[in-house]
């Protein structure tokens, strides 16, 4: 009813999903329309270029319209796409409310379910001296620290001819690609070769340090259970969007992405008229963030967040 715009109701949304504090904060951010204003200023200012732009093609004989030919426009338009390319290298939203993912992974018997259970401080995989007893992947979404994180359980790598077992160990090479952190409990120089790997020496209590392992553990002692924690929490800053600063979510990156490359189109080609068609998109882009245009875009977004009619 026009009293709040689709940025702030996606932020509705989220604030009612919310179980952390930091995922409260953002998504109150959100809500309050901190996306929203930024946004607004972006359009009025992408309004400033476009009628310089089209002032000249329209009215040039005028004495107070200044040419195309002058860098003003151009200026402005690439200033204002370097900005807008800030925002989309942040961390994106979806990230904080749904927990940073954390992939424990191994050859069988490591200790991966004893780990995750630790960490989710509940029974959410089952454990047996057994090697190959997890076959397939197992979540569990935590918070620790007040950080949220989605624990990932995975099968054991190995060669194996058990289909079933097989399919498990795909599935858990899967999860690797997708990890945003790795625990690795294996043999430090067969872990992935990735700079988001945490090498983790398990079962520290029966066997001596290994000097490539970034830290020791031991389920049945409580060693290294602190420090890992401590480091998963400061691994994840860098994954996350920033206590007080404007968060976006993917719907938001793909619509600024966009609008960041008809700017650099407007500033790169020599036809002004073009220009002009792709300064008008840019600010078309901008309005799907906050649904002022692009009737479809905003249902869709909106269906697909509240059962809206359903």
């Amino acid at each position: 009813n026009g009293w709040i715009d689709l940025a702030e109701a996606e932020g509705l949304a989220d604030l009612l999903e919310a179980e952390t504090d930091s995922q409260r904060r953002a998504a109150l951010m959100l809500a309050g329309g901190a996306l929203s204003r930024l946004v607004a200023g972006w359009q009025q200012r992408l309004l400033g270029v476009s009628a310089a732009l089209e002032a000249d093609l329209d009215h040039s004989d005028e004495d107070d319209v200044r040419s195309a030919e002058e860098p003003f426009w151009k200026f402005n338009a690439a200033s204002l796409s370097e900005e807008v390319k800030n925002v989309i290298s942040k961390p994106v939203l979806e990230r904080l409310m749904d927990g940073v993912r954390v992939v424990i992974s191994g050859p069988p018997n490591a200790g991966k379910s004893t780990l995750l259970n630790a960490l989710a401080g509940r029974e959410a995989a089952i454990t047996s001296a057994m090697a190959g007893t997890t076959r397939d992947v197992v979540e569990a979404p935590t918070s620790v620290g007040g950080t949220p994180f989605l624990l990932i359980d995975t099968a054991g790598l190995r060669e194996s001819r058990d289909e079933v077992e097989a399919m498990g160990i795909d599935r858990a090479r899967t999860q690797l690609a997708a990890a945003d952190l790795i625990l690795w409990l294996g043999e430090p120089e067969k872990s992935p070769q990735t700079t988001n790997v945490i090498v983790v020496q398990p079962k520290a209590d029966l066997s001596p340090p290994h000097r490539a392992a970034d830290l020791r553990l031991s389920a049945k002692t409580g060693e290294g259970m602190d420090e890992l924690v401590a480091l998963l929490i400061e691994r994840s800053r860098a994954l996350l969007p920033r206590e007080g600063e404007v968060s976006i979510n993917s719907r938001h990156r793909r619509a600024l992405s966009e609008c960041v490359n008809h700017l650099d189109e407007a500033v790169a080609v020599q036809d002004p008229l073009v220009g002009a068609e792709a300064l008008r998109q840019a600010r078309a882009t901008l309005d799907r963030i906050t649904g002022r245009a692009g009737v479809e875009d905003m249902l869709d977004a909106l269906f697909a967040r509240f059962c809206i009619g359903k």
